[in-house]
């Protein structure tokens, strides 16, 4: 099912900024990674999607609903949490979050039930008593996502959700949203610069760079097998490079892994016979998958 749409969109802001130029994709259910670099269109995308902003030109549809003329039928079905910090100190979770089931049109007991049951998704039932203002950093990212949960959305777009979080809190994070997006059966977009979280978590990616789609496509194609062997052991990597190099490899290091083309059927066994010969312990031996990384990496190459 396509829950978003876009033809030729393009947002343009005064002094002649291009956030958005002729994007056009479609985006099917499931856990969906909208990447790029600081600049390059996402928050922009995530506010048109909204109604919070209206396109200079082309067309968006969310469920088949226009958000700029339909913005009210758009955000009854989907839930935002904004990147930036916008929690009110002096309120308790319980007290903010049924506030926002309230705004989203849910009766005052339905709300407060609403808000509870969000608060125990993300793990904050036992601390949904405390004044938010004495939350952590993690806390409070807990807190946004539960509002953004809490009128029960066909569709999340989250907003640089790990942001600010040490590396056990983006651990966390990163969990919970794939849960949701698995288990609640709720569509996920998640907005990130760290192209890391989103191959560990998303079903599939949009990338955008300069406003422009650089690729659309499912998780799996982009990271697929490559034309590559990973060889890595535990001690003498320069030593086995060496010995692979007079057999006439072409070896590349990367790390402690040595990469090395497969240009023959038998560059396993030839690999696994010069490991054996000078007695290393190997480590790995595989194929090596692309990175979402290297979506960039190429762009970067093909501007020089």
């Amino acid at each position: 099912m396509t829950i978003i749409a876009t033809q030729a969109l393009t947002k343009t802001y005064g002094g002649g900024v291009t956030a958005l130029s002729d994007l056009t994709v479609a985006v099917d259910a499931g856990v969906i990674g909208l990447v790029g670099a600081n600049g390059a269109g996402k928050s922009t995308f995530i506010k048109i999607m909204l109604g919070l902003l209206a396109p200079s030109s082309g067309a968006v549809r969310v469920f088949d609903i226009d958000p700029v003329t339909e913005t009210d039928k758009v955000r009854a079905r989907v839930g935002y949490m904004p990147e930036n910090d916008c929690l009110p100190p002096d309120v308790s979770a319980s007290e903010f979050v049924t506030h926002v089931g309230r705004l989203s049109g849910l009766p005052k007991t339905a709300a407060r039930e609403r808000a509870s049951e969000a608060l125990r998704h993300v793990g904050l039932y036992e601390e949904r008593y405390r004044q938010i203002g004495g939350y952590s950093t993690g806390m409070k990212q807990r807190v946004k996502l539960a509002q953004a949960l809490v009128h029960d959305p066909d569709l999340l777009l989250l907003d640089e959700p790990t942001n600010g979080l040490d590396p056990a809190g983006r651990d966390a994070m990163l969990t919970l949203v794939q849960r949701i997006g698995n288990e609640f059966g709720i569509s996920v977009v998640v907005c990130s610069h760290l192209l890391g979280e989103v191959e560990r978590i998303c079903d599939s990616l949009i990338a955008i760079e300069g406003g422009r789609l650089l690729r659309a496509d499912r998780i799996s194609s982009m990271t697929a097998a490559s034309d590559v062997l990973a060889v890595e052991v535990s001690e003498g990597t320069d030593e086995l490079a060496a010995c692979l190099r007079d057999l006439g490899f072409e070896v590349t290091p990367e790390g402690r892994v040595l990469l090395v083309p497969l240009e023959s059927d038998d560059a396993y066994d030839r690999i696994l016979q010069a490991v054996a010969e000078l007695d290393l312990p190997l480590h790995r031996l595989d194929q090596r998958r692309h990175r979402v990384a290297e979506l960039f990496t190429k762009k970067e190459t093909a501007d020089v």
